[in-house]
């Protein structure tokens, strides 16, 4: 497991010897998660930071109606919890579950405290911090500031950077999708059909071809 704990920027610069011994007591550990398995649920105190080794995971809030919105997304080197470690609330604040079959890795606070005594590992954890504060600023720029237009928009125009071409395939279902954009289904729905009526897209399920 030392090989795999080096792959992250967390422990590259971490003696083996400190690694082996963390997981000798226990304060590190790796699980494997079923997709649709909650790994955090609302309101449950967290008591350690978890690094994403394999897989993918969704914080999700639900509403009094039922409907999910996907706040915060979390990939293969994705850290959660650890900005609640030391704060007042420390509770996690949505549920968090699996959307893939994910590998993680458990790292229990009190073996962060005892990291955090090495310079090497600190920069990265801080830079983590970062990464997710980034990410939470454009959610609630999302939420607020754009028109369902503009991200949907932005959505596809990202999408098409990573794929390279102006056809895009969807990687999650227009249910996703609209869990994604914090919107009920009806209105992405909605969204689409006039975005493909104005000529703006064309679409044949999951691809879509951007028109502008």
């Amino acid at each position: 497991m030392i090989d795999q704990l080096k792959e992250f920027p967390h422990f590259a610069q971490v003696e083996r010897e400190k690694l082996a011994d963390l997981l000798a007591r226990g304060k590190i550990i790796r699980r494997l998660y079923r997709s649709g398995l909650t790994v955090h649920e609302q309101h449950e105190k967290c008591t350690g930071m978890d690094i994403v080794y394999t897989g993918k995971l969704v914080a999700y809030s639900l509403a009094a109606n039922g409907s999910e919105t996907v706040v915060f997304e979390f990939a293969s080197h994705s850290v959660i919890g650890a900005n609640l470690l030391y704060g007042d609330q420390t509770n996690y604040p949505m549920n968090i579950y699996c959307t893939e079959d994910c590998v993680i890795f458990h790292l229990d606070k009190s073996a962060i405290t005892e990291l955090l005594r090495d310079h090497a590992f600190v920069l990265p954890f801080v830079q983590s911090l970062s990464f997710n504060s980034q990410g939470m600023n454009q959610k609630i720029v999302m939420f607020t500031q754009n028109t369902l237009r503009e991200n949907i928009s932005h959505y596809l125009t990202v999408l098409s950077a990573e794929q390279k071409s102006k056809v895009v395939t969807l990687p999650i279902s227009k249910k996703q999708l609209a869990d994604h954009l914090g919107v009920q289904r009806p209105s992405l729905f909605r969204e689409l059909k006039k975005m493909k009526d104005q000529g703006l897209i064309e679409i044949d399920n999951r691809i879509i071809k951007i028109c502008y």
